[in-house]
């Protein structure tokens, strides 16, 4: 019987699998304040006090909505998730990618890696396209509303879930097993089998790791944003991601067409 190779697509979210931030569809919207005045304001407390920047916009989230006497609960934020539109062919991606895989005796498996909040990943509607997924997330007290970050994931903390998905250890309170010697051979899913997706700096530790150890990365870009383009090439040209490519995961398309090619250069291998 022929042996299947496991392959990991892991994906950034925020310009990535939809344009902007998460949070910027449904929660920022509904404080009644523009993106950029959320985003200004969680830039000028790190002028008082020096902190990471995902704590610092998840804090600011509970502080802006209190003063609206908006709830935030996990149903709050799941509501919000569906307000997310997501790039196009995004939606039917995974199912059609899965299948194109399996004819070629590949077998996928997607990740999310992001630092926007899992609550509203969940109401996204592709959360369970995801073997798992890897956000930041609130702690809720016993009414169920949002009082301090139980979990976040910044630029170099998305390193580790890498490791955890080559490693096969997903469980995050399983600190031993991902922090084991484990010879390449033995892993799951070897950083040489991994694609990953991103479109920013917060994805250039990730990048670099996976182009360093043998896997592809693509660089997304969103279609006429300013500077998008160029900054995507450069990525490319620093040698951090294999490709560039527009924001659209539809049949056909850039992506569609690289990553099957990718696939089919791991089945041929596997020959």
């Amino acid at each position: 019987m022929k042996k299947l190779v496991n392959l990991a697509l892991c994906y950034d979210f925020d310009g990535t699998l939809a344009a902007g931030n998460m949070q910027e569809y449904g929660f920022i919207k509904n404080l009644g304040i523009s993106a950029d005045d959320f985003w200004n304001m969680s830039a000028a407390l790190n002028k008082k006090v020096i902190s990471d920047n995902v704590l610092r916009y998840m804090r600011l989230m509970l502080e802006e909505a209190k003063k609206r006497n908006i709830q935030v609960t996990q149903e709050y934020l799941f509501e919000c998730g569906k307000m997310v539109v997501l790039f196009d062919g995004v939606r039917d991606w995974f199912k059609r990618i899965n299948e194109y895989a399996l004819s070629r005796d590949v077998v996928v498996s997607h990740y999310l890696i992001s630092s926007g909040l899992e609550e509203i990943v969940a109401g996204t509607g592709i959360a369970d396209c995801f073997k798992k997924v890897y956000a930041s997330a609130y702690m809720y007290d016993d009414n169920g509303v949002a009082i301090w970050p139980a979990r976040t994931v910044n630029y170099t903390e998305k390193t580790q879930y890498l490791y955890r998905i080559k490693k096969g250890c997903l469980d995050i309170a399983d600190n031993r097993t991902v922090n084991a010697r484990m010879p390449e051979k033995d892993c799951p899913v070897p950083f040489s089998r991994m694609i990953y997706f991103g479109d920013g700096d917060s994805d250039v530790p990730c990048m670099s790791m996976i182009r360093r150890s043998g896997g592809h990365c693509v660089v997304v870009y969103e279609h006429g944003k300013c500077g998008a383009y160029e900054q995507a090439l450069q990525y490319v040209s620093d040698k951090r991601a294999n490709i560039a490519a527009p924001a659209d995961y539809s049949e056909g398309g850039v992506i569609d067409c690289y990553i099957k090619k990718v696939i089919d250069e791991f089945a041929t291998e596997n020959k």
